[in-house]
């Protein structure tokens, strides 16, 4: 941005700027392997030629990319500082994918308060570095920039809460760290860039899970032995790249009635995109998504045939919302993990703290979707016969 706060009239022109602002903000000029360029440029383009943003919105895209690039000047600056963190073991990481708005981010929020495994905070998926002592968070500048930025988001649009929670300490999705190789979702979901789209769906992400690798050693090095728990939807549609590069992960994924997953979604997508774009189209969002994730679960069918039927294990999001307890000890029977008496009681303790509807209620409804729902399941055909989906 410049002295005055006006974003560049080209995202395009900016690339050299914004690099020169992370330099600035971070005191070095090591982005580390990169190959994230192929996609940041990608992403410049597209902004240029296809995004709708508001004034607001260009503001808010400029500062994202600026705060991705800072993020890995800063991860660079850490590994430099801890160059042992490198050469520690990730043993059988377990990922939970799918398809979204099944169930997995309550599922996620609910490990996440067993002691004995690891989960990756919101604050640290931004700000990645050696995990500190919990005792520590709290006067963290790093935890408190988080804490500052979800209070900002959900002040802008409280009805985000019921749509997606997050919060500085809680379990967060693996999204920053594929981020930083500008090889994610969030940046389409945001914005209508489908170019960036169309390119981003054709890649192998191998360099961008080796990068997530490194991510997870950096934050993971200060508690070697315990097991890690991760999740992020869009894994499902990465799974060749994350198994060449994780090759003894534990895969839990996550399934429901894809019409009423994609109604859910397509409410999420505006949602978000309206802090970023005027006059959203809900029908075109849809049928973008509706390829996307049909595809992605038909590849993820093809990959698991190619491996051990032991490594994975599959989750109805019915079986979450009857009984989330007891889902969990079946996961850990699936995949050796251990749920001790004190884990279980602090799972039950949060299980009972937060009801369905405690951040207010996610209305969504097909008619805001604009693809019938018998389309849908045509589209969802093959998946939902493999798995055994039954519509609601």
């Amino acid at each position: 941005m410049t002295a005055n706060g006006e974003v560049p009239a080209s995202f395009r022109e900016s690339e050299a700027a914004l690099h020169e602002a992370a330099v600035e903000a971070v005191g070095c000029d090591d982005f580390g392997d990169p190959s994230y360029l192929d996609g940041l440029r990608v992403l410049l383009d597209a902004y240029d030629r296809e995004a709708k943003l508001t004034p607001v919105g260009r503001q808010l895209t400029y500062r994202g990319i600026r705060n991705i690039l800072v993020a890995r000047l800063r991860v660079q600056q850490q590994l430099r500082a801890h160059p042992e963190a490198l050469a520690a073991e990730i043993d059988r990481p377990v990922f939970i994918c799918g398809l979204v708005r099944t169930g997995s981010t309550a599922l996620h929020h609910l490990l996440g308060r067993d002691p004995d495994i690891l989960v990756l905070p919101y604050w640290l998926a931004c700000h990645p570095q050696p995990r500190p002592p919990r005792a520590e968070w709290d006067a963290h500048p790093d935890f408190r920039a988080s804490v500052a930025e979800l209070d900002g988001m959900y002040a802008a649009d409280p009805s985000l809460k019921a749509i997606h929670f997050m919060e500085a300490d809680g379990p967060e999705e693996c999204r920053h760290f594929l981020a930083q190789n500008f090889t994610d979702d969030g940046f389409e979901v945001n914005t209508s860039i489908p170019s960036y789209r169309r390119w981003y769906a054709s890649r192998f992400l191998r360099d961008t899970y080796l990068r997530h690798r490194d991510l997870l050693k950096l934050v993971g090095s200060t508690c070697p032995g315990r097991r890690w728990v991760l999740k992020y939807p869009v894994h499902m549609r990465n799974l060749r790249a994350l198994l060449e590069v994780y090759p003894d992960a534990c895969i839990v994924q996550t399934h429901r009635d894809p019409a009423t997953v994609l109604s859910s979604y397509v409410s999420l997508i505006a949602s978000f995109r309206s802090l970023f774009e005027d006059a959203i189209d809900r029908a075109a969002i849809a049928r973008d998504q509706l390829e996307l994730w049909a595809a992605g679960a038909e590849d993820a069918i093809a990959v698991r045939r190619e491996h051990d039927a032991a490594r994975f294990f599959d989750l109805h999001f019915r079986d979450t919302v009857a009984d989330p307890i007891a889902c969990v000890k079946r996961i850990y029977a699936r995949f050796d993990l251990r749920l001790s008496e004190a884990g279980e009681r602090a799972l039950q303790r949060w299980h009972a703290d937060n009801p369905p509807g405690k951040h207010g209620r996610h209305a969504y409804s097909m008619d805001d979707v604009g693809i019938s729902r018998a389309e849908i399941l045509d589209r969802f055909e093959t998946y939902m016969d493999h798995f055994g989906i039954e519509p609601e």
